[in-house]
């Protein structure tokens, strides 16, 4: 794998909105993303550029979008890392009851997958979450949809664990989002 790994910087919104806009056109985008392309492209320019001044490094700390970025500057994958605390509103999901992180916006290019572009992303976004300070974040956790098996597959082969929290999916009556976790690793001599 020859792609650097990092967060987005503010001036980046068009890469930003570049990537969302080729994800959310992906053959299994409504089984992986609760957002439209006919609702993404609507949005104005202010929007895209504060959502990457959020989630780039300048942000206030509780957003981080990480890129997978080829030798030409392309952008072959992101993935988005929130930060949840009990006393947050509750975004997507149950209530947050301990502070943990929520994995969302995971995108590979069909040309870099199966590259260990999307273990990359994980691996970093997964290391942000334990090395925050304030919060000590206690797991990760994801939403997939019932149907999304092949991403599914993947949260389990990186160590997370289906939680038995289900949610419904917004704006249907049968399908349902399945909660995955990952615990923060128990340091070595801790009891």
């Amino acid at each position: 794998m020859d792609y650097l790994i990092r967060v987005i910087r503010a001036d980046e919104w068009e890469k930003a909105r570049e990537i969302r806009l080729v994800a959310l056109q992906d053959p299994v985008a409504h089984l992986a993303f609760l957002d439209t392309y006919e609702a993404a492209v609507e949005r104005p320019d202010s929007f895209w550029r504060e959502r990457a001044e959020a989630s780039s490094d300048s942000g206030d700390g509780k957003v981080r979008q990480f890129v997978a970025e080829g030798p030409d500057g392309s952008w072959a994958g992101t993935i988005t890392v929130l930060v949840e605390r009990p006393s947050d509103e509750v975004r997507f999901g149950g209530a947050a009851k301990v502070d943990q992180t929520h994995v969302v916006g995971v995108y590979v290019r069909p040309g870099a997958r199966g590259a260990g572009v999307v273990d990359a992303l994980f691996r970093a976004g997964v290391e942000w979450s334990w090395s925050l300070a304030e919060p000590v974040v206690e797991r990760v956790r994801l939403y997939v949809h019932e149907e999304n098996a092949r991403a599914a597959a993947f949260y389990r082969r990186f160590g997370f664990t289906a939680t038995g929290e289900r949610v419904a999916v917004p704006g249907s009556e049968v399908a349902e989002e399945v909660e995955y976790g990952l615990g923060r690793p128990v340091s070595p001599g801790a009891r």
